[in-house]
């Protein structure tokens, strides 16, 4: 069968020269970015930080066995009769790898407390206070309302919210499929959803309690949906896109960019014949865009506030907090799934095919606009995997193409889970995740938490309350302590602000509630002397644990110190 870049696109390669070419540059795609990592600045899983300490050798070997396995994958019948099923079970049992990590970015704190709140106050109560009783600074609600409707039904646990993120994440592998086989063929889209393991950084962002990933899969959804709206027509599947673009829109409000690329899809139908494009069109957009003109409307002082606070805060300040795009591209993304899309880009000029301007579309938009950070990235990611199983078309041997793509995936596993996941591991922010599993095996119920706020501080440290909340079944109280103005003004253009003005919500306050009590301190500094009032506080009490686990990089630490009654004081 003719693949989707044509059989005169690339003259075939000798099967065991071209098994051997990529075999060498699968390697040389570790090594190099080893030797230039200091290039690599990425602000979580720089290359300069991950492998700092972490053989080389090993690294290489690990590589080299993959690349092996890889050999066996791309002679293998895979995928048989169900890719779409495969790919969401490799997706979901990869990213299950990586639950172990704690939640290394602190917006997690934030999307946790919306979504306790919905447990606490029910949906009815959720949507009545959402940017008003409930703080929500520039998130949307669709997301905190899914991991509150999972802990309203299922408890409030973190694997609980990771099983919904991993799952979300294995449907968007399934999805990518689907838009690639709709779009050009069954191999292309295959390749397309695997591809997505084949970004590291990715591979991380799974199991944390973000926006990130299901925005992800709600754009790819909606991606999908709008295609075979406009290819297959009916009013069921244009019910059902519309509803995926509001979805998608509720998500993030990167996707109300991104989804830009509805437009393109329309135009791109509307030259290939499919049945009655303008109305499939008009309907999808008079449908989606009442359904969210109402809920505009319903919270137009909320939205606009963040609409505002978007446009004269996050968007200059993208300037300040950026990576460049050689350490997304080529570092947090396998350079063969880099090279594979940028070769696409000439096989589809070359062919005059107008169906790649749909995969194409969200990925330059963000580049042309010179987003530079790459968790902004993440949603368009899908549409960069299917842009490089695109151009693995160029290598007309099938056993090639399979070939490159499973070497990138292998690699990245073994960058992700040997590199990335110990550095992960060794975050202070794991110091909450073990001292909530800790509060767990002791007897008291009830656990006061204390957050002394040291000079200088980039974060606010009362933001660790609903972090360590989320790892322990413990009733915890807080009392936030006073921030000078100094410290406010400082935050005005930090990409940590939202620590500092949102705060944590009045769920924690103090209710005088009977029973005996643990303490915990969070700070920076084991060592460091305590304020009078926490002094006062942990008189006639033992410390019992402390954690103290630091990476060395971050200059935002969570050190704690869990106190106990004396069991010999009289």
């Amino acid at each position: 069968m003719e693949t989707a870049a044509g059989q005169g696109d690339r003259v075939e390669a000798a099967s065991l020269p071209g098994r051997l070419a990529v075999s060498i540059l699968a390697l040389g795609a570790v090594a190099a970015p080893l030797v230039f990592r200091s290039l690599d600045d990425n602000r979580l899983t720089s290359w300069r930080w991950v492998f700092a300490e972490v053989d080389p050798m090993r690294l290489y070997a690990l590589v080299a066995a993959g690349i092996v396995l890889s050999h066996l994958l791309a002679r293998s019948p895979l995928p048989g009769k169900r890719p779409a099923a495969l790919l969401m079970l490799a997706a979901y049992a990869t990213a299950a790898l990586f639950w172990s990590q704690p939640e290394v970015i602190v917006d997690a704190s934030r999307i946790f407390s919306q979504a306790k709140q919905l447990e606490l106050r029910g949906l009815g109560g959720f949507l009545a206070e959402w940017g008003r009783g409930i703080p929500a600074w520039t998130d949307l609600p669709l997301v905190p309302l899914l991991f509150g409707l999972v802990f309203d039904l299922l408890g409030e646990a973190r694997i609980h919210a990771q099983a919904l993120t991993t799952m979300l994440f294995a449907g968007t592998a399934a999805l990518t499929f689907r838009l690639g086989k709709d779009l050009w063929d069954e191999e292309v889209g295959f390749l397309g959803g695997a591809l997505l393991l084949a970004i590291p950084y990715l591979l991380t962002q799974v199991p944390g309690m973000l926006a990130d990933v299901p925005t992800m899969f709600f754009l790819t959804l909606a991606v999908h949906t709008v295609v075979r709206a406009f290819q297959r027509g009916g009013s069921g599947r244009i019910l059902f896109a519309s509803l995926a673009v509001v979805l998608a829109l509720l998500s993030k409000y990167s996707t109300w960019l991104l989804l830009s690329v509805v437009p393109v899809i329309g135009l791109v139908h509307l030259r290939g014949g499919a049945p009655r494009p303008l109305r499939t069109g008009a309907a999808i957009a008079l449908l989606s865009g009442s359904v969210v003109a109402g809920l505009l409307l319903s919270r137009r002082d909320v939205f606009s506030g963040q609409v505002a606070l978007l446009a004269g805060y996050q968007a200059p300040g993208l300037g300040r907090w950026g990576e460049s795009f050689t350490s997304t591209f080529l570092f947090q993304v396998h350079p063969f799934l880099t090279a594979a899309a940028a070769i696409s880009i000439w096989i589809a000029i070359r062919r005059r095919d107008p169906r790649y301007a749909i995969v194409l579309w969200p990925v330059l938009l963000l580049v042309a606009l010179q987003v530079r950070r790459i968790r902004y990235l993440v949603p368009a990611f899908p549409m960069l995997a299917l842009m490089a199983a695109y151009g693995l078309q160029w290598f007309r041997a099938r056993e090639i193409r399979r070939l490159v793509a499973a070497c990138a995936v292998a690699s990245s596993l073994v960058i992700a889970r040997y590199g990335y996941l110990p550095f992960l591991e060794s975050n202070s922010l794991v110091n909450l995740k073990e001292a909530g599993e800790y509060l767990d095996t002791i007897d008291e119920e009830r656990v006061e938490v204390f957050t002394p706020l040291p000079p200088d501080a980039e974060v606010n440290p009362a933001v660790s309350v609903p972090l360590l909340d989320l790892f322990t079944q413990k009733t915890l109280t807080h009392r936030p302590e006073r921030i000078p103005p100094a410290a406010r003004e400082r935050a005005a253009t930090s990409p940590l602000r939202s620590t500092w003005e949102v705060g944590i919500p009045g769920t924690y306050a103090p209710d005088g509630g009977a029973g005996a009590t643990a303490v915990v301190v969070v700070s920076d500094d084991v060592q460091a002397p305590l304020p009078a009032h926490v002094e006062e506080r942990l008189r006639g009490l033992r410390l019992a644990r402390v954690f103290a686990t630091d990476e060395g990089v971050f200059r935002f630490r969570t050190m704690v110190r869990v106190y106990r009654e004396d069991p010999g004081r009289p």
